[in-house]
């Protein structure tokens, strides 16, 4: 079912980190918006703690986009890049276009549910496949934390620790034997269960994408995903 349209919940923000790595320096300081702030999202969305008039670099958004996966940063760093969320959607979208991700609508830069968000496991493929070209990109997803100083409105730096939230980093899942876990991204919403993108790498280094979307339980998620990991053939 690789090309059926799903719900990509917070898998959304691996091209929401790609047009980012494409458009500007990981370098560049972005201050936080009141609409990009976390106190703006909904109670149970996974945030950063992103304060308005914070300001930090876009490589510290992307640890926090991809690895505890904060909604806010999403906002921040479209804000930042598009101009505003709508102007980042058409950036997202024009991307996929052109990496042939055809079945890919994106309204948002995190993934929260709207019923005209949504892609397909091949179009996942397609845009992670890209991701990974970017030595960024990989680092971050290879890092299971990350200490970021963030200055303040007031001009108070205060430290925040970002983590890994799959399974396999942070032990929760027995990791697979045929493949090493790279890293990747995690999403889940009601509307789109759970799902999973990763890069693997077998003894001999050969690089593996593997996805699983819509699993009805992470239990599920995570046996489903070292299956399919474990049955990567061995090279003779």
């Amino acid at each position: 079912n690789m090309h059926e349209k799903l719900y990509p919940a917070s898998t959304t923000k691996i091209l929401t980190a790609l047009v980012a790595l494409k458009s500007c320096s990981v370098d560049e300081v972005v201050t936080v918006s009141a609409s990009a702030a976390a106190a703006s999202f909904p109670a149970d969305a996974s945030v950063c703690g992103l304060r308005e008039g914070d300001r930090l670099t876009m490589g510290a958004l992307l640890y926090g986009l991809l690895l505890e996966s904060g909604n806010d940063n999403a906002a921040a760093i479209a804000e930042y890049v598009g101009g505003d969320i709508e102007g980042f959607a058409a950036m997202m979208n024009a991307q996929a276009k052109e990496l042939r991700a055809v079945n890919t609508n994106f309204t948002t830069p995190h993934g929260l549910h709207d019923e005209n968000h949504y892609t397909t496991a091949y179009d996942l493929y397609l845009i992670f496949n890209e991701c990974i070209k970017h030595e960024e990109f990989v680092n971050i997803i290879n890092t299971k934390q990350y200490t970021v100083q963030i200055t303040g409105n007031d001009g108070s730096v205060r430290q925040e620790n970002w983590a890994q939230t799959n399974f396999y980093a942070t032990g929760k899942a027995e990791s697979p034997t045929a493949a090493t876990v790279i890293g990747g991204k995690t999403g889940t919403t009601d509307q789109a269960g759970n799902c999973l993108i990763l890069l693997n790498k077998t003894l001999d280094e050969s690089p593996y994408i593997s996805i699983v979307m819509g699993a009805n339980t992470k239990e599920l998620l995570y046996q489903d995903m070292t299956a399919l990991i474990n049955g990567i053939p061995a090279n003779e």
